[in-house]
């Protein structure tokens, strides 16, 4: 079981994304477009549709209204999708839910189930709907191993939990990342404990696009050198680190990353 490698797209479209991620999407003009674009990509093996619109601090879109585009994107594709929510915790509890609802009988993860959530997350994906629950804790192997007790106490069967257990941009607090999973793997290995015996998985590119090395421009920082090269680099080198360290799937957006991230599994596999 090699790991696998994913490709987010969001519902804001190409809002945003760097010159080189929209150039590969050129022509698309809808989310469905968007979405066979990305599951086409060399080296993808699944697709992530993150819903950033629907933080209520920034586009705060309806749920009826990202309900649309997660239906647009599940129609256009057929691969294992990953759909994660927009990060604010009571806006999520709703949305997720009814994203269980939507997509009942896909393969689909549903991200990611909190401390704050998880009774409403993991009860509507895991176990009404029959989704593979994301939980998702802050970098932490007791914080990691206490969701996924309280969610199969839920009901959910252990075989649907996949671990989101948090991550960083290499070189920002990145030993915490190593350590951690480092851990969770010597746990669950070694000492055989089935609490922490779930598979990883990783969103790489969340982190690695918003850092200064991906985002600062040419003309402000001409020692640093070309500014879409930078951004693929540290998604690279984080992605690389992230699966040597022991996460079983990573979430990218770079067409090059993909593409770089597969052939570099194909080759260790």
């Amino acid at each position: 079981n090699g790991p696998k490698v994913g490709v987010e797209i969001t519902d804001l479209g190409m809002e945003g994304e760097p010159e080189s991620v929209k150039a590969y999407y050129e022509g698309a003009a809808t989310m469905g477009e968007i979405a066979k674009k990305a599951a086409a990509m060399e080296g993808a093996d699944f697709l992530c549709l993150r819903l950033a619109g629907g933080d209520p601090n920034g586009l705060n879109k309806s749920v009826e209204e990202l309900i649309e585009t997660v239906k647009e994107v599940a129609d256009a594709v057929d691969v294992p999708l990953v759909v994660e929510g927009c990060k604010n915790v009571e806006k999520d509890s709703e949305l997720l839910t009814k994203v269980a609802e939507v997509l009942q009988g896909r393969n689909v993860l549903v991200m990611s189930a909190r401390e704050e959530d998880y009774k409403a997350v993991g009860a509507a994906a895991g176990l009404a709907y029959n989704q593979k629950v994301g939980a998702e804790s802050a970098v932490d192997i007791n914080l990691a191993k206490q969701l996924n007790v309280v969610t199969t106490q839920l009901g959910v069967d252990a075989k649907k939990i996949v671990m989101n257990i948090g991550s960083a941009a290499a070189g920002y607090g990145y030993e915490y990342v190593v350590s951690t999973m480092d851990r969770i793997k010597g746990a669950a290995l070694g000492q055989n404990d089935n609490m922490l015996q779930m598979p990883i998985i990783t969103p790489v590119s969340s982190e690695t696009w918003g850092v200064k090395e991906s985002v600062a421009t040419e003309e402000d920082m001409p020692e640093w050198g070309s500014e879409d090269e930078r951004g693929i680099n540290m998604e690279v080198m984080t992605a690389a680190a992230d699966l040597a360290a022991g996460s079983d799937a990573v979430i990218l957006r770079h067409p090059q990353s993909v593409k770089t991230i597969a052939k570099m599994i194909k080759a260790l596999v």
